[in-house]
């Protein structure tokens, strides 16, 4: 594809994303199954606030596979870019109805929050394919440790919410094995800071926002 497409599949993956449009690869949510136990207001407020940062977490996902792919020439890259995309949508979309079961929402910044991880994502892509997949080791090995912290504070009671993480955790570490197989390198130190600053940036900011 030439760059006018990869715009226009860049701009539709946009605006699916942040209109909750998203369709992702089809998997039921893992947490169809489990009753919603948690029944104390402000432990639904909590969860909502941590499900809303998990749903921006997934915004920038997005985003970032999708710079990735369009800052790609190669086609082999591009499938396993896309295919992890896919699967990350599932995460988006199990977020919102989550969300809406908590009578939450997303956050209000999340054009923010994919404008700045598309940047990092095709910048990251145009530094060839070692960088490429080793943007994909770092984000999941930080999205990882964060989804951790997530499942530890979580209310006993909350069983929803910790399928879908815990389903959501398990499919990031597949990804991050499956870029160091493929050849992934470290990041530059400018990039990994850059990273690192803007998801405590986002973590903080959605939250609340």
């Amino acid at each position: 594809m030439d760059f006018l497409d990869q715009a226009i599949l860049s701009v539709d993956n946009a605006l699916r994303t942040l209109s909750g449009q998203s369709r992702g690869s089809g998997r039921a949510n893992p947490a169809a199954a489990s009753p919603d136990t948690l029944l104390r207001p402000w432990e639904r407020r909590r969860a909502g606030r941590m499900m809303r940062v998990n749903h921006a977490g997934e915004v920038m996902a997005q985003a970032l596979y999708t710079g990735q792919e369009a800052g790609s020439s190669d086609p082999e890259l591009r499938a396993v870019l896309r295919k992890a995309r896919s699967e990350e949508e599932d995460h988006l979309r199990w977020c919102e109805e989550r969300l809406r079961e908590l009578h939450s929402r997303p956050s209000l910044l999340g054009p923010l929050w994919y404008a700045s991880a598309w940047g990092m994502g095709y910048a990251a892509a145009r530094r060839g394919r070692g960088a490429n997949l080793g943007l994909v080791v770092a984000v999941e090995n930080l999205v990882e440790e964060h989804l951790k912290e997530h499942l530890q504070d979580l209310s006993p009671e909350d069983e929803r919410s910790r399928r879908i993480l815990e389903q959501m955790e398990c499919d990031e570490v597949g990804h991050a094995e499956k870029a160091e197989e493929l050849g992934a390198v470290d990041l530059p130190r400018p990039l990994r800071m850059a990273m690192q600053g803007l998801s405590r940036v986002m973590t903080r900011g959605a939250l609340w926002i």
